[in-house]
């Protein structure tokens, strides 16, 4: 990779570690939360649900826009308002006497900025490197980086903590900036090759590229909003056990909460250099990742042991961590640079469905059993084996899609 670009990746790998680090760093705190500020369980999961219901909106709208207008005019804004959302929940739960709806309201504006900055990085990634391998071994870091976000989070969260409970909220505002400095003085964004296609043409291209491609692309995004699930889920869970069941807090549960987040990472930044460009290998390596998957939540339900509960925990961060690069690398190079920017963020969009169903639901399910948790979680990992084996099919959907964005935009024009 040349030096200059080395740069580019390097700034833009810090918005998802940023963006993780903002969201992540609270769940090792949430039982905390709960206490400080006598809320239920289902109500502290909101801390984290919120903040993800506003990005599924508004990421879609923000991939359009950087189409139209460019990428870095989208993100820099957005990095703005996650760090002003930051310090409005800090200073609620700093000052305010009943600080919960004050909270909520800044982590709301947190998802908004999200929305408009982690998920623009996919595109601009495949703006900035033609060549498919290049892409995909990119993208495998830009996913590392997110992932390694969750390993630092459980435990600078849990450390941040224990010198005032509410410090992990103003951690970001200061880390937005770092990340909103590298952008603006490192990133160059290519320069535009195509004018943007208008609004009508737009909606025309992506009901075509639906219709003809929908199988493929529909089942990516379960896949990839299960695999969330299962993960913010599963990190909720281990969150509440390590604290209630084993009375595990501070600095240790944060290096306990890392080591199955360490394995997803590690998987992550192998898979990315290694998929290349090969579509065939991506499917593949997305069917045994969610074999993993399912094996781990399957094993869970039946685990009382702490240390082999890591265990199979951390057999599931090997397998989300070999589905997601894959995952990453099938959505952003089916596609034409003109329609990237907005099927990649529909993508990331579904990412944080998962991502605010796993925590209420997890809290929900294992009011009745253990069994019935991991069970349920267990079926859904199973509908996303079936759909990576039988829906996933990289050598017509590659083609097959890059066809079509090809004879619309000849229509178009």
């Amino acid at each position: 990779m040349e030096q200059r670009k080395k740069w580019d990746l390097i700034a833009l790998s810090s918005i998802p570690l940023i963006m993780t680090l903002g969201n992540s760093m609270l769940i090792p705190i949430l039982p905390v939360m709960e206490n400080k500020l006598s809320i239920t369980s289902l109500q502290t999961s909101m801390i984290i649900t919120v903040y993800s219901i506003i990005a599924i909106i508004l990421i879609p709208i923000a991939g359009f826009l950087s189409d139209r207008f460019g990428r870095k005019l989208i993100i820099i804004p957005s990095l703005l308002i996650a760090g002003v959302g930051g310090l409005i929940s800090g200073w609620a739960a700093w000052k305010s006497t009943n600080p919960y709806m004050m909270i909520l309201v800044g982590r709301f504006l947190q998802g908004v900025g999200a929305a408009g900055a982690a998920p623009i990085v996919m595109p601009l990634v495949g703006d900035m490197f033609k060549d498919d391998s290049q892409v995909s071994s990119n993208l495998g870091i830009i996913e590392t980086a997110n992932t390694f976000g969750k390993v630092l989070s459980p435990i600078l969260g849990a450390f941040l903590a224990t010198l005032f409970w509410y410090l992990p909220f103003f951690a970001t505002p200061f880390l937005c900036m770092i990340s909103l400095l590298l952008v603006l003085f490192l990133v160059k964004v290519p320069n535009k090759q195509e004018q943007p296609q208008s609004l009508a043409a737009f909606k025309n291209s992506i009901v075509h590229i639906f219709r003809k491609n929908g199988r493929w692309l529909y089942s990516i995004f379960a896949i990839g909003i299960i695999c969330m699930f299962i993960l913010f889920g599963v990190q909720f869970y281990l969150s509440s056990l390590l604290e209630r069941t084993y009375h595990i807090d501070g600095i240790k549960k944060g290096l306990i909460l890392a080591i199955p987040l360490a394995a997803l990472c590690l998987t992550s930044y192998v898979t990315g250099k290694y998929i290349g460009q090969n579509k065939i290998r991506m499917k593949w390596i997305t069917f045994v990742g969610l074999l993993l998957v399912t094996g781990g939540v399957l094993w869970m339900g039946f685990l009382q042991n702490l240390s082999i509960l890591l265990v199979a925990l951390s057999l599931c961060g090997v397998g989300i961590g070999a589905t997601l690069p894959s995952l990453d690398a099938l959505v952003t190079e089916g596609f034409d640079k003109t329609e990237r920017g907005t099927i990649t963020s529909i993508y990331s969009s579904m990412r944080f469905i998962g991502v605010a169903l796993g925590p209420p639901l997890f809290a929900i399910l294992i009011t009745i059993s253990q069994k019935t948790l991991f069970f349920t979680a267990t079926g859904v990992s199973i509908l996303a084996v079936l759909l990576s084996l039988l829906a996933i099919r990289p050598s017509q959907s590659s083609s097959s899609t890059q066809g079509t964005i090809r004879h619309i935009l000849k229509n178009k024009s």
